[in-house]
């Protein structure tokens, strides 16, 4: 669960309360170089072929919303089986656009991008144009993705 809370007994009533509200907060930050930095990890993990990899740089509790696929995966499992298949074609992004914006142990990065796909039986490259949001979480020491949201861009689905 995303929300820890703690539960209070008032009068024999629990009242929910965050956890958090006693706790000091330590933010780890980073510049739009390290973001753009995540990205070519990322590009980078695709590259090996190796669903383990790209798995690797997700949250213990990820979001993968992929532009290929209808089914929304959220937890380590469905996100590294969702790369078993998808690692095929040979990824290759490309940002076009990125509008990134830095908080305390989060980093978001939302624009478009190119995503090439390369068909195994053909050789053909079919350069899939999509909407894209990256949200990184600072979890253990590391910046993971925490979010990543794909869709075609409307004029690909016409």
């Amino acid at each position: 669960m995303r929300t820890s809370l703690a539960l209070l007994a008032a009068a024999g009533t629990l009242v929910a309360a965050p956890a958090f509200a006693a706790e000091t907060t330590t933010c780890a930050t980073a510049t739009a170089a390290d973001v753009e930095a995540q990205f070519a990890r990322f590009n980078g993990a695709w590259q090996t072929g190796n669903p383990d990899t790209v798995t690797a740089l997700f949250t213990r509790e990820p979001v993968l919303l992929a532009t290929v696929s209808n089914t929304p995966r959220t937890d380590p499992a469905s996100v590294r089986d969702y790369f078993v298949s998808f690692l095929k074609a040979k990824p290759v992004g490309t940002i076009n656009s990125s509008t990134v914006e830095i908080d305390c142990n989060t980093a978001t990065r939302v624009g478009t991008w190119t995503v090439a796909l390369t068909d195994a039986a053909t050789g053909a490259v079919n350069n899939v144009r999509a909407r894209y949001s990256f949200i990184y979480r600072f979890e253990n020491g590391d910046w993971k993705i925490d979010h990543l949201h794909s869709s075609m861009m409307p004029e690909a689905t016409r």
